[in-house]
């Protein structure tokens, strides 16, 4: 028979901080992503796209950590609302590029001031090296659950 397991401190248990966290940013940005009209997972393909414009879709889907499955119906719905456009890419014509539109820009460069604020929020009172080794860490975290076999649960997206 197995000891029982240790009593689990939930204040202290990474995934609950996470979580946590991550709910808590979700609900200080989601009246800015109102305003827009975009949730927050469109919010995090338009930035995506901001940043790297004409991506696939499998590359978006690694980029934003949506399954592709997901990914493919929003980003239908953002072609749908005029924000992203889908083309023949040009490097392979077999393949489908995902771009911002003009407006798809324009929505996004209106909640890039509500995301810097919010993430200034979020990390106040912490230094310029806290805050680097705090990023440093999230990735690393990441890509140990990405990398790792699962031992329960799913696979997250990559």
């Amino acid at each position: 028979m197995l000891p029982p397991p240790a009593p689990l401190k939930l204040d202290l248990y990474l995934p609950y901080l996470i979580n946590r966290a991550g709910v808590s940013l979700a609900a200080r940005f989601g009246p800015a992503l109102r305003q827009a009209g975009v949730t927050l997972q469109d919010w995090r393909v338009l930035a995506a796209l901001r940043e790297h414009d004409s991506q696939r879709l499998t590359e978006l889907a690694v980029r934003t950590s949506i399954e592709v499955s997901t990914l493919s119906r929003l980003v239908s719905g953002l072609e749908t609302n005029g924000l992203v456009s889908r083309s023949r890419d040009s490097d392979d014509a077999r393949a489908i590029a995902i771009r911002l539109t003009a407006v798809g820009a324009a929505a996004t460069a209106t909640l890039i001031p509500a995301a810097q604020i919010l993430e200034r929020e979020a990390l106040a009172g912490l230094n310029e090296a806290e805050i680097a080794t705090l990023k440093t860490l999230l990735n690393r975290i990441y890509d140990n659950l990405v990398t790792q076999p699962p031992t329960g649960g799913d696979t997250p997206a990559r």
